[in-house]
């Protein structure tokens, strides 16, 4: 069969040299995941997936998660090497419909490359038929996709973060582009799982003008699975079902009980609650440090981490990394791969925060932004390492709260091999335990135990309200000492303005305003 005569690539100049797609562009996708990228991330797909409308793609014995993404796709009708924003369109002759179908079941193990997950046969259909990019608006092309019969992707090059000029731009700045490459250009929200038996159809068009036509992809059931002796096999967990579904309950996954009984009013497992999570956001470090020692609690302070954002706070329970001191050939066996840091990242919960224990050692990098990113779009609380944070004013901007003991540009391998997650850890040189409970600010992090932390809480607040009345004495122009700390007599005058200012707080707003009415006159 010749290329000309080849059903894969009927809606195409010829065979693309190379496919690129994207990740994330659509703000409709970006906000359904949790997190909009600050620049457009790439990755490849072989030119061996394309297929063209009316074609079957198979979902392979013993995988489950087979999920489409309509997207609009840009084909190089001429090179483009470093070209300027303002040129790029005129290097796109043609744009067409794709669908990026992807496979959970191996996303785990691709990490991010999707050479398995996305690079299978007929994993890439295009066409059927192509538009010409000079008769269009490139901010105005619409995107559909219909899953047996029902439009489940709607939306347009105007909501995308990064526009199509930008796309070619950006890519031309870093190889060259050539004729006929194919560009995927990104999905929308509503991308889901498509089962055997179900009929996928994309199309792109401008409202009123030229369309591609429907690109129409039959899901069928493969006979053939994975050999274990060759390489890693499928798996998924609720995770990958919950973001190849959109949802956990498109998933048919029972919704997360946010409400489940715990010590510490749900402050383990599910998460803190909102009341204490309010109150624990109100204190200040100190004055939550100050009621620890109180109780005899002194090595609670993670030491020697500082914040990236000094005015963020941290409130959240730990969910723990371990690292150990590498070594070459443990290092070759633990840290390649899918390895303990990527999946406690991946893992993290919303409301958690991932702290790892680097055992002070900040010689090398123990999270980068990728990291932070995906924390940051899991929901998590925050990060605190008593190690380095590698490319900081990238991990900065994604805008979770982390803490470090500096920057540092090595990768983790110089220094560290990650080694397991979800057991206690050291960390800046106190205990932390799955569920303890962190809270940071500008003058550092301290951990609670759970079981009391709601003791702990509502003394700090009570403390800071003493502390603000003895500050108005002290502004007032009284002494600190017999003040600060109170002796009997301004004890009693405190408790005295406090009943009073409670009584008052009590009163019916109608019974306060005669009373408030006649004090200002």
């Amino acid at each position: 069969m010749t290329q000309a005569t080849d059903p894969r690539f009927a809606a195409l100049p010829g065979r693309p040299g190379k496919i690129i797609a994207i990740h994330l562009s659509y703000a409709s996708r970006a906000d359904q995941r949790g997190r909009r990228p600050q620049h457009p991330s790439y990755f490849f797909k072989p030119s061996s997936s394309l297929a063209g409308s009316g074609s079957t793609i198979e979902r392979p014995e013993g995988t489950e998660l087979l999920a489409f993404e309509g997207e609009i796709a840009l084909v190089i009708g001429r090179p483009a090497r470093r070209v300027p924003l303002a040129e790029a369109w005129d290097h796109v002759a043609w744009v067409t419909a794709a669908n990026d179908f992807g496979l959970y079941d191996l996303r785990a193990n691709d990490k991010g490359s999707n050479v398995r997950s996305k690079g299978g046969d007929g994993y890439t259909p295009v066409g059927p038929s192509l538009i010409d990019a000079r008769t269009v608006d490139q901010g105005a092309l619409r995107v559909r996709t219909w899953l047996n019969g029902e439009l489940v992707q709607d939306d347009t090059s105007a909501g995308m973060i990064f526009s199509l000029p930008q796309l070619v731009a950006d890519l031309s700045q870093h190889f060259t582009l050539e004729t006929g490459d194919v560009i995927l250009t990104g999905t929308p929200a509503g991308s889901s799982v498509a089962r055997p038996g179900d009929v996928v159809e994309v199309e792109v068009d401008v409202p009123g003008g030229p369309s591609s036509g429907r690109l129409v992809t039959t899901v069928v059931q493969g006979e053939a699975g994975f050999d274990a002796a060759l390489g890693s096999l499928p798996a998924v967990d609720d995770l990958q079902r919950t973001e190849a579904w959109g949802s956990r309950e498109a998933a048919g996954l029972p919704a997360e009980d946010a409400d489940a009984p715990n010590p510490a009013g749900d402050a383990l497992g599910s998460g803190l609650s909102p009341a204490l999570r309010a109150k624990l956001e109100a204190v200040p470090v100190a004055g939550l440090s100050a009621q620890l020692r109180k109780r005899g609690l002194n090595n609670v302070h993670i030491d020697g981490v500082r914040p990236l954002h000094r005015d963020a706070k941290l409130v959240g329970t730990a969910r723990t990394l371990r690292f150990v001191p590498n070594r070459e050939d443990l290092f070759a066996a633990h840290g390649g791969g899918y390895n303990a840091q990527k999946r406690v990242f991946d893992a993290v919960g919303e409301g958690e925060v991932v702290v790892i224990e680097a055992r002070g050692d900040a010689g090398s990098g123990t999270l980068g932004d990728i990291l932070a990113i995906r924390a940051h779009a899991r929901g998590a609380a925050g990060i605190v390492t008593d190690g380095g944070v590698r490319d900081a004013a990238a991990v900065a901007a994604v805008g979770i709260p982390v803490y470090s003991s500096g920057a540092h540009p090595a990768v983790l391998g110089r220094k560290h091999v990650p080694w397991e997650g979800d057991v206690t850890v050291a960390c800046g040189g106190t205990t932390v335990q799955p569920g303890d409970i962190l809270v940071g600010d500008g003058d550092g992090v301290v951990v609670i135990p759970p079981e009391i932390v709601e003791e702990i809480v509502d003394a700090a607040l009570a403390q800071e309200d003493e502390d603000a009345w003895i500050a108005q004495r002290v502004a007032e122009g009284h002494p600190v000492d017999g003040l600060f700390p109170m002796n009997a007599d301004w004890r009693a005058k405190y408790d005295a303005d406090s009943a009073t200012e409670l009584g008052r707080s009590q009163q019916p707003v109608d019974a306060q305003g005669p009373e408030n009415e006649e004090g200002r006159a």
